[in-house]
């Protein structure tokens, strides 16, 4: 399967888990499928309107799009392991810069939109003392994700953006610049095609991209029931290392942390407490 088709599929209709359900039936049986198949393989919700909305594809408008920026699947070698791990992987990627950088240990860093300035401190201090060891990943949002890129930058620190919206999209806005800095410079991903815009239910789906390449993730100022909690979450039923920031018991935008630390999580106040946690040649 070419990358093209698997996002033709997407595009009429067919969900993530489903394309990763063709592609292994597709391995076990060799020979060619019919589009009824690939409905009942893929388990779409409605077969006639699947094969309705493929076959009514404006098939070189949807090409010219998809080669607005490169793009590797879950089928291509570059596409990293650790990925390759998670529940339900993105199977189809778009990008700019250098993807080397997929190729190096990776550490994710995620945390409140509405953050302090102290809480802007502690990533730069702690980006600072991870010493170049790991490629920096984030979101690109608001925050704590803007802080780990822009400190990464200063830092001389690789990074990676993983965005929740077409790669022609900046979001937010006011990172426009860094985004097309990192994208020149670094690495930016996305699963999702270009026009398609920041939708509320894509940053769900963009965590698990983060914490699925990372070795680790530290969480630096985060609420309770926030989206840097549910990176974690991610993180943890993959098996990844949690790592939190201690704060302010009096402060909202600590109590996510300060509840990762007491389930488990290690809790960190120096680059060196993550390091302590990997070996390195």
């Amino acid at each position: 399967m070419r990358n093209f088709e698997i996002l033709r599929l997407k595009t009429a209709g067919v969900s993530n888990r489903g394309i990763l359900k063709l592609i292994t039936y597709q391995k076990e049986n060799k020979e060619k499928i019919t589009l009824r198949q690939i409905a009942h393989v893929t388990e779409v919700k409605s077969v006639p309107n699947f094969i309705e909305s493929y076959k009514g594809q404006d098939v070189e408008g949807l090409r010219r799009l998809y080669k607005r920026f490169p793009s590797f699947s879950i089928l291509d070698e570059v596409y990293p392991e650790r990925l390759k791990e998670i529940y339900n992987p993105p199977v189809l990627l778009f990008y700019q810069g250098n993807l080397d950088l997929l190729n190096l240990p990776k550490i994710g860093f995620v945390g409140s939109r509405e953050t302090s300035k102290e809480g802007i401190k502690v990533t730069h201090k702690l980006v600072e003392e991870l010493k170049q060891k790991f490629v920096i990943v984030s979101g690109l949002a608001r925050g704590i994700d803007t802080s780990s890129h822009v400190a990464a930058v200063r830092q001389k620190t690789p990074t990676i953006a993983v965005i929740g919206n077409g790669l022609d999209i900046s979001y937010p806005k006011e990172n426009r610049k860094l985004q097309e800095y990192l994208a020149a410079n670094e690495l930016v991903l996305s699963e999702y095609l270009v026009g398609d815009p920041p939708l509320k239910f894509h940053f769900p789906d963009r965590n698990r991209i983060i914490a699925g390449l990372s070795r680790g993730i530290v969480v630096v100022e985060a609420k309770q029931r926030s989206g840097s909690l549910i990176t974690s979450s991610w993180a943890l039923e993959e098996n990844r290392d949690v790592f939190a920031v201690p704060g302010n018991i009096l402060s909202r935008n600590s109590s996510g942390c300060n509840s990762l630390i007491q389930q488990g999580a290690k809790l960190v106040t120096h680059g060196q407490d993550i390091l302590d946690e990997y070996f390195f040649e």
